[in-house]
């Protein structure tokens, strides 16, 4: 597919199209070199915001939780609107104690001691499907593999019954992306509405009867003696299904379509020559799946000479801060031994993501995997991108592998 790159003054980073549409890696580039801090003019009745490219810009407003919020919500869909109905409630767009207090519950159960039995289940069912994928000669990778490995693994935590989770995934794919054109913010609105509403009727039959489950757990919690409501449940649930869907299932399909491209780097992971761990944060530097995150000023200040009022908005570029030349050598060479590999895939600070532990295990069993059942693959159509200003990545992944056939006769230990 042939895309352009726009000039500076005529793209809007607020129209999903403009990702779709063009290339923008030279775009990028310009901004870290020229304007680190752009601002994008309002259109259509949509508010301006402001943009930063630079890694140590990002970082630094991350680290800043005097000037900047992140309370008033934390991407772009929500701050055009007006603020996060979850503000206060949900761990992404709380700040202060009452955040400290929310993410030590759910660091509860998602922390690596807790997760090793989880671990375990990730690489039953990657090596499973991968295997059944390759055995089959090929198959969707985005449909067949990635929509399920961490769909089933959120799933599980939560508790939510198997019959429901192809519908919940047709909800987390519309909720802040679209896979074609005839998706527009009302879809995303309503998809959005509908994951809430769906977790109040599970709020309230857990409250019945109550599992092992994360769902049950937070029924369960208080934060200075006060218990979770129904409502704070919900919106952490909406939080967790949607971060624990849709940043790995877009990294995977990211890395296969790279790896497929890349015979080199695909050659170094097949031989051992590169760590499983180092090819993860690769693979997430590479796919920057979560594009930006938001941030509203809090009070007045100052960065790159322009002064920022209270309730500006701040887009802090992960796209860009990963490809930065002044960080990263090399910045748009795909090196699986890349080290150190310092990425923003995962956000960075107080809002560090809570689940990026176990994004990584499902991330390191498909390359193991892949490793170990294939001698090599290659992607066989054309893959379709999202319609998005928050994720990017891909709806489809046609792929046809060539078997291992030494690797698929082991016996998984």
């Amino acid at each position: 597919m042939s895309m352009s790159t726009p000039a500076l003054d005529t793209l809007d980073l607020g129209d999903p199209a403009t990702f779709a549409d063009h290339d923008l890696v030279g775009f990028w580039r310009t901004l870290r070199d020229t304007a680190p801090m752009h601002w994008n003019p309002p259109v259509g009745g949509r508010r301006g915001f402001w943009v930063l490219s630079r890694y140590d810009d990002i970082m630094a407003t991350y680290r800043d939780n005097v000037n900047f919020t992140s309370q008033r919500g934390n991407v772009l869909v929500t701050l055009l609107e007006g603020g996060d109905a979850g503000a206060g409630r949900m761990l992404a767009v709380t700040d202060g104690p009452r955040h400290l207090e929310l993410r030590k519950i759910l660091q509860r159960v998602l922390s690596p001691r807790v997760l090793d039995e989880v671990a375990q289940t990730v690489r039953v069912n990657t090596r499973q499907w991968i295997r059944e994928a390759v055995e089959s000669g090929g198959c969707d990778f985005a449909e067949q593999i990635a929509s399920r490995i961490p769909m089933t693994t959120i799933s599980n935590l939560l508790g939510v019954p198997e019959r429901d989770r192809d519908y919940l995934l047709s909800l987390t794919k519309t909720a802040l992306s679209a896979d074609d054109e005839d998706v527009d913010e009302v879809d995303s609105e309503m998809a959005r509405n509908e994951i809430l509403m769906y977790f109040m009727d599970i709020v309230e039959e857990r409250r019945e009867s109550p599992g092992e489950d994360v769902i049950s757990m937070l029924i369960g919690s208080a934060i200075d003696g006060v218990p979770l409501t129904d409502e704070d449940v919900v919106l952490n649930c909406y939080s967790l299904i949607i971060g624990g869907d849709e940043t790995s299932r877009l990294t995977m399909i990211d890395c296969v379509r790279t790896l497929a491209a890349q015979p080199e780097q695909w050659r170094r992971l097949k031989q051992g020559e590169v760590a499983v761990e180092t090819a993860v944060d690769e693979v997430l530097r590479w796919a920057s799946p979560t594009m930006h995150f938001g941030r509203s000023v809090e009070r007045e200040t100052e960065l790159h000479g322009v002064r920022l009022r209270k309730g500006d908005i701040v887009t802090l570029w992960h796209a860009s801060g990963n490809r930065d030349e002044r960080v990263f050598a090399r910045p748009e060479e795909f090196d699986l031994g890349r080290t150190p590999n310092k990425h923003l895939a995962f956000g960075y600070g107080p809002h560090f993501c809570v689940g990026s532990y176990l994004a990584k295990v499902e991330i390191a069993e498909l390359l193991k995997a892949l490793r170990d059942f294939t001698v090599g693959f290659e992607q066989t159509d054309e893959a379709l991108p999202i319609r998005s200003n928050f994720l990017t990545g891909f709806s489809t992944m046609p792929v046809r592998f060539d078997p291992d056939h030494s690797g698929l006769k082991e016996v998984d230990r």
